[in-house]
């Protein structure tokens, strides 16, 4: 499938604030299976210079400063991706059980933003809580195949959990969602990953995109799509990371177009910063993701 991404972010502050500074985290990483060209970006007003590079994982990052005082800032993203469908034989996979998984982690001589040792341990958001373990642990053993303990983590969640976008905030811990049972994307990939790593999964946070279809008999509304956000669990040398969407309740495929991947949302979240002042501000996004084929 190929697609048009176009993201745009719009900043307000009550008062003009001074010495803004921002992170971005926009273009897409590379992916196997999917290929983005085209890529621009956009900021009003215009920063005097903006430095892109890599980010401190398997993420691209843009850095700029604004030294005007600023009421409004406008950013804009857009690029062409082709994404590739999940290989076959990824869906009938199996992969190690979960004691030879940990251990070949553990093993694995790659400090790189892949390696899997990078996605084992505790993470500022996703630290390690006993009660989500403990649920987890009910339906998962060493000798289980780390396929099918991503499938069963993720179809639990999908089962017992419920999206509401009211729910949660973008800061509420991963607990607080757990035991709610409700919440969004973000915290449904923050609980998989502490269930994951409590059992010696490596298990990354992915943001994305996700195509959305409209209902049935209404046209598709520009700008009405969002951010998305999954989880990758590394399943073996053999097959890599893969991408298991407890949302949707299933593999990451043509549907899902990958942004950047982090220990959790902290470190790939889409834009954050500083500025000097006490205006309080207000943030509106407006995604659209628009097949071409």
């Amino acid at each position: 499938m190929r697609y048009s991404v176009n993201h745009i972010t719009t900043l307000k502050y009550a008062q003009a604030v001074r010495m803004a500074q921002f992170n971005l985290r926009l273009r897409p990483a590379d992916w196997a299976g999917q290929s983005v060209s085209d890529y621009t970006l956009e900021v009003d007003p215009q920063p005097g210079q903006v430095i892109e590079a890599p980010g401190g994982y398997h993420v691209n990052e843009a850095r700029f400063a604004l030294r005007e005082p600023t009421r409004q800032l406008t950013i804009e993203s857009r690029f062409t991706v082709e994404v590739e469908a999940l290989p076959f034989f990824v869906r009938d996979a199996e992969g190690p059980g979960l004691a030879e998984l940990r251990e070949r982690a553990m093993k694995k001589p790659d400090l790189s933003d892949l390696a899997p040792a990078s996605y084992i341990f505790a993470s500022p958001i996703a630290q390690p809580e006993a009660r989500i373990a403990q649920w987890a642990g009910s339906f998962l053993d060493e000798a289980m195949p780390v396929m099918a303990a991503g499938r069963a983590l993720m179809g639990a969640i999908h089962e017992e959990f419920t999206y509401d976008a009211d729910a949660t905030e973008t800061d509420t811990p991963p607990l607080e969602a757990f035991v709610k049972r409700h919440g969004v994307c973000q915290d449904f990939s923050h609980v998989m990953i502490i269930a994951a790593r409590a059992h010696g999964i490596p298990a990354a946070y992915v943001s994305g995109y996700l195509r959305t279809l409209p209902p049935p008999g209404k046209e598709r509304l520009v700008g009405a799509d969002a951010m998305h956000a999954w989880v990758n669990l590394w399943c073996g040398e053999e097959l890599g990371w893969i991408g298991f969407d407890p949302t949707n309740d299933c593999l990451a495929d043509t549907d899902h177009i990958f942004l950047g991947m982090g220990r959790d949302y902290s470190d790939v979240a889409p834009l954050d910063g500083t500025f000097r002042g006490s205006a309080g501000q207000t943030m509106f996004a407006s995604v659209d993701v628009a097949p071409l084929d």
